[in-house]
């Protein structure tokens, strides 16, 4: 059980830490994506150089490694615990990746990626929660923030108690990581989603 842990720990953390982000927009020659808006490394940053593309593609690969890891792991343990493990590794590595000296992004695709993998009930009902507040109120953080609060009550129904404390750590990780965020939702400030809004310069 020792070496399932760690080897789930490990793949989990390794794969969540590709920052695709970056890799996409250096690729395209775009430059740093860190020096652009908001300096993330996520999605939604990349949506500011005006590329809806590269955006849909982080998008895609930020779910995707959360996922695969997560079923990879749970087929080769034959356990779900495993496979919640090794996902949850995995939005600890996009957050806090190795290669970017731990600085990396707020883990939201990927965490959806991980619910989608091993709890799609919950996962699909996260992403319905995530998509109605953008588009009624057209903030990514609080879409964000809206979904994952719900994403441990959806489990807990649905899924099981085990999947529920899992997403619960993570949506209060993913609380800290949008701190500022939710500073600049309460004064009235936080940029609104804008797919029409071309690239931007990083802010001040």
């Amino acid at each position: 059980m020792t070496s399932a842990i760690f080897i789930c720990c490990v793949l989990g953390y390794l794969a969540g830490s590709i920052p695709f982000g970056l890799v996409l927009t250096m690729a395209s020659g775009l430059g740093d994506i860190r020096k652009i808006g908001s300096g993330n490394i996520g999605a939604t940053n990349v949506l500011r150089t005006g590329r809806k593309d590269l955006a849909l593609l982080t998008l895609i690969f930020d779910v995707a490694k959360a996922g695969f890891i997560a079923l990879l792991c749970a087929d080769l343990f034959d356990s779900q615990t495993m496979g919640l493990l090794a996902g949850t590794m995995a939005v600890l590595g996009h957050n806090f990746p190795i290669w970017l000296h731990f600085k990396g992004g707020k883990g939201v695709a990927s965490t959806l990626g991980l619910m989608l993998a091993m709890t799609p009930v919950a996962g699909v009902l996260t992403c319905l929660t995530w998509l109605g507040m953008a588009m009624v109120k057209h903030y990514s953080s609080l879409s964000a923030l809206t979904a994952l609060a719900l994403a441990p009550l959806y489990a807990w129904i649905f899924n099981s108690g085990t999947a529920a404390l899992f997403y619960l750590a993570l949506t209060l990780l993913s609380f800290y990581r949008h701190r500022a965020n939710i500073q600049r939702l309460w004064q009235g400030t936080e940029t609104k989603i804008d797919l029409k809004k071309k690239a931007e310069k990083k802010k001040k």
